[in-house]
C-alpha cells in the first residue's frame, strides 16, 4: 500500500487494559484485513498475528486513553468504555465503540458524560463504590455483530 492509503485506512484501536474482547476484534481486523493496535500499560501478550501491534505506554492514570486520543485519525474505529476517551475520539471523526457493542455517538455522548459526573459524585457522596454488570455472552455477540457493521461502514465511507 502507498502512503497515503495508508493513511485512510481505518485502524482498530483498542483501550486493551480491561478489555475483554479482544480476540473479537483481532477476528474483524483480519477478516478486513485492517491494522489492529492494542493499548496497554503492560500484560498483554504478543501476538502473531502482523496486523496487530501493541503500543505499552507508562503505568499513569489514563496514559492508554491519552495515546488512542492523540494517534486516532478520522475514520478509525475505536474499542473503549471510558467515556471521556469516547468524547475526544468523536472530536476526531473516530467511531467509537463500547466492548457490549454499544457506539457512543454525538448523539448519546453528552448523556454518557452527564451520567458519568452523576455516578462519581454519588460515590463521594456515600462512599459507595458502583458495580459493573457481569459481561455476558450475550454482550461478546452484540459487541462482535455491532463491531462488523461499523467496520463494514467505515470502510464504505
Amino acid at each position: 500500500m502507498n502512503d497515503n492509503t495508508e493513511n485512510t485506512r481505518p485502524r482498530l484501536l483498542v483501550d486493551a487494559d480491561a478489555c475483554p474482547v479482544k480476540v473479537e476484534c483481532e477476528r474483524v481486523a483480519e477478516r478486513h484485513r485492517i491494522e489492529m493496535v492494542l493499548v496497554s500499560n503492560g500484560g498483554i501478550r504478543p501476538s502473531p498475528n502482523p496486523l496487530i501491534s501493541i503500543v505499552i505506554v507508562p503505568p499513569e492514570p489514563d496514559a492508554a486513553d491519552d495515546w488512542i486520543a492523540e494517534n486516532a485519525r478520522a475514520r478509525d474505529v475505536i474499542i473503549t468504555n471510558d467515556i471521556p476517551l469516547a468524547s475526544r475520539g468523536l472530536e476526531i471523526g473516530a467511531r467509537v465503540l463500547k466492548a457490549n457493542g454499544q457506539e457512543f455517538t454525538e448523539a448519546n455522548i453528552g448523556n454518557a458524560l452527564a451520567g458519568r459526573e452523576i455516578a462519581a459524585h454519588m460515590r463521594e457522596v456515600t462512599g459507595e463504590q458502583g458495580r459493573n454488570a457481569a459481561f455476558t455472552q450475550k454482550d461478546r455477540s452484540k459487541f462482535s455483530s455491532a463491531l462488523e457493521v461499523l467496520v463494514q461502514a467505515v470502510l464504505r465511507g
